[in-house]
């Protein structure tokens, strides 16, 4: 019961959050959103949300990009800080721009994977990596 109530924590312990919660989320958006993507390119290429100007296609290969290969890359641990912060910028756009006016059951599931995904981008993936293991 002490343990329950302490906030104290031992490195292994938070090495292996570290690692559930970089695979979890990884998965999540690469299964979630990147593959349907990838999978309905041509239906979604012609009319994909375009926030940067550079076309429907452009922005849908760009978030294909940040859903589908900087999650796997996430999932591995590799190049974790750079891989979640495209990521971060993916997510924000979706949340804060694309949804900025819809009811908050459009927005928490995006919001969550950028909670997420920021709070490893800051505390890093933790030793459990391939990026941990090269002694980045």
């Amino acid at each position: 019961m002490r343990k329950l109530l302490s906030t104290s924590y031992s490195t292994g312990a938070f090495n292996f959050a570290m690692l559930v919660q970089r695979v979890v989320t990884g998965l999540l958006l690469l299964i979630g959103h990147g593959l349907p993507k990838i999978s309905y390119f041509s239906d979604l290429s012609a009319g994909f949300y375009d926030p940067l100007h550079i076309g429907h296609r452009g922005s849908l290969i760009l978030v294909i990009l940040a859903e589908l290969f900087c999650s796997m890359l996430l999932v591995l641990g590799l190049f974790t800080r750079i891989v979640a912060f495209i990521i971060v910028i993916n997510l924000s756009v979706a949340v804060f721009i694309y949804h900025h006016s819809q009811p908050l059951k459009n927005v928490d599931l995006g919001a969550i994977y950028l909670t997420s995904i920021f709070t490893i981008m800051i505390v890093g993936p933790g030793r459990i990596s391939v990026d941990g293991m090269m002694g980045k």
